[in-house]
């Protein structure tokens, strides 16, 4: 086991589970803010850095991986790793590694909690009776839509999107599904689901999920002309990332009525600035991007890291690693 001191590594910030196996190999750094440290903060730091451990809301650019000479290795806490420049990494022979496969449930059942609370309006319902407005049972208080039988059209139909599919079987929902290919027969059988281009998921849907990654093919996916194909019923959910979403398109379908509402668990920017006019809206239900933030999840994700991370320090082969083409 090498000495305490023959590794350097930095976290960008705290972790919900042990670092006991990291601290048995190297030296450890953990940022103890709640915001992320700046691009000029983090660059300082890397120096002599052998390891770094990072989240999405670190930027990993060709500038900053230049500043870390001793780099051996980036692993992300995050399925996705669209913050950092692989293409760079790769260049210098640094792998990158990431965690997936651990938060497909969590955020499959975390997309379910907000597309039902949209559909029901529970943030509204919980504004109304905080606010003592709350006199009496009405008939038409508050009315939301149904879920049971209704169409679910789902963009992206990988782990997360096919966990949200089977959870929809549950409600006898009709499943719609597009994507950039697709899937097996067998997998569409099992689910219950049928593939459409985007344009017909948009005009039959009642709700609208999205689990594709950030490309740039996905980037501003959802415009102004995706949002006028959607039922004026309908609402969209979206857990993967803020920017694959128009915020002023949606804002002003939000206003118009060209959507009846939405649920989203990621902005763009990330966080939302508390100047948004989306924040004036009570049809639109918001979390801070919480689609793995279970307890078990989220320690997972942390080992999965700092085993990524220990990989590379000691030069073995990263366990989840997204550039494998540097072996």
């Amino acid at each position: 086991m090498p000495e305490s001191t023959e590794f350097k590594v930095r976290l960008t910030r705290r972790l919900p589970t042990s670092l006991a196996a990291l601290e048995q190999m190297a030296s450890v750094e953990v940022w103890p803010e709640r915001q992320p440290p700046t691009a000029d903060v983090l660059q300082s730091k890397l120096a002599e850095v052998d390891g770094l451990l990072c989240l999405l809301t670190d930027p990993i650019d060709q500038e900053l991986i230049a500043a870390a000479p001793r780099l051996k290795v980036i692993s992300q806490m995050a399925v996705g790793f669209d913050n950092i420049d692989v293409a760079a990494a790769t260049a210098r022979g640094i792998p990158v590694g990431n965690t997936p496969g651990v938060l497909t449930e969590a955020t499959a059942d975390f997309t379910w909690a907000l597309m039902m609370a949209a559909a029901r309006r529970v943030g509204e319902g919980d504004r109304f009776v905080r606010n003592g407005q709350w006199q009496t049972w009405e008939p038409d208080l508050l009315l939301g839509l149904d879920i049971a039988g209704a169409t679910l059209g789902i963009i992206g139909l990988g782990r997360i999107g096919q966990a949200v599919a089977k959870r929809a079987v549950g409600f006898d929902m009709q499943i719609l599904y597009t994507g950039r290919h697709r899937c097996d027969p067998a997998l569409e059988a099992a689910l219950k689901a049928t593939y459409v281009e985007l344009a017909e998921l948009l005009a039959n849907a009642d709700f609208v999920s999205i689990h594709t990654p950030l490309t740039p093919a996905t980037q501003s996916l959802i415009g102004a002309a995706e949002l006028r194909q959607m039922k004026s019923t309908a609402l969209l959910i979206n857990t993967a990332r803020g920017a694959i979403v128009e915020p002023e398109a949606l804002y002003q379908a939000l206003i118009s009525g060209q959507i009846a509402g939405a649920a989203l668990d990621v902005t763009e920017p990330e966080p939302i600035s508390p100047e948004s006019p989306l924040l004036q809206l009570d049809n639109v239900t918001f979390a801070p991007h919480l689609g793995s933030a279970s307890r078990a999840t989220r320690k997972k994700m942390a080992d999965m890291a700092i085993a990524n991370l220990i990989a590379g320090l000691q030069g073995d082969r990263l366990p989840h690693c997204v550039n494998p083409e540097v072996y």
